[in-house]
């Protein structure tokens, strides 16, 4: 398939890399920024070892007889690109890659629509095997919808149908089990930091939590002072967390929430 992409962040960088390692054919990278264009070009040219990807940041340029249009930008770029390359590109599958907005939000726009969400944490600067990555798909229509899974498979081997509904949770429960948990080891970071320790620490604790949520039930895996709802060491760690009021809410609400899911088991 003759693929653009239209977005060169994090996400559309791992993307392309993937469908150019199996012989998919990228022939077009869009941003904003020429030079961001021009970088993701560059990498994918150096997978093809040879010039075919071109790079712009005016979407009048953008290829209009591509078979696939991959948008892989912020979610309120969508509705702005979206009517413009249609309008070009008029006999193409139209792509997003986002996991809270519904396919529809094409409808008005081309006649071949559809979704492939890989559900993972992407940086440019790390690469990941993405044929261990989950990918949802959905399409416009039957036909639409192998079209999309087939061109997941090629890059995935964990391909999935989920319908907009269904997507939207999966985004929310990613948040949950990334975003946050991250930001949760970037306190720990900070703490450990301001008092002369190494988040390195942690390491072991981090892992045997992670090979414990694959094992069990993370709900049956939890342990600390808030499922006993120990009172004396909870003030004591709210004392310590004085300095950072924010912080010293998110444990107390985080506490009272891993209790009351503790009483429900």
């Amino acid at each position: 398939m003759r693929i653009v992409l239209i977005g060169s962040g994090n996400l559309a960088t791992n993307l392309g890399k993937a469908l150019a390692r199996v012989g998919q054919q990228v022939v077009q990278v869009y941003s904003y920024t020429q030079s961001h264009a021009q970088e993701l070009a560059d990498s994918l040219n150096n997978l093809y070892s040879e010039e075919v990807v071109t790079a712009t940041n005016d979407l009048q340029q953008v290829v209009a007889d591509a078979d696939v249009y991959v948008f892989s930008v912020k979610d309120s770029a969508l509705e702005s690109l979206i009517p413009q390359v249609g309008a070009r590109a008029t006999k193409g599958l139209f792509l997003h890659t986002a996991g809270s907005i519904p396919m529809d939000i094409f409808k008005e726009h081309v006649k071949k629509y559809g979704v492939l969400y890989p559900m993972q944490t992407f940086s440019k600067a790390r690469e990941v095997d993405f044929f261990q990555i989950p990918v949802f798909v959905e399409g416009c229509n039957v036909q639409v919808e192998s079209t999309i899974a087939e061109l997941a498979k090629s890059v995935s081997n964990k391909v999935s149908l989920a319908d907009s509904e269904q997507r939207k949770y999966l985004h929310l429960s990613a948040v949950f089990a990334c975003n946050f948990v991250n930001h949760c080891y970037a306190i720990s970071s900070r703490l450990l930091t301001e008092h002369g320790l190494s988040f390195e620490a942690m390491y072991p604790l981090i892992r045997e939590t992670e090979n414990k949520a694959h094992e069990i039930l993370p709900e049956y895996a939890q342990t600390g002072p808030a499922v006993r709802f120990d009172e004396n060491v909870m003030n004591r760690h709210l004392q310590l967390l004085g300095e950072h009021p924010q912080w010293q809410e998110l444990y107390e609400k985080m506490s009272q929430s891993i209790h009351q899911l503790s009483k429900t088991l």
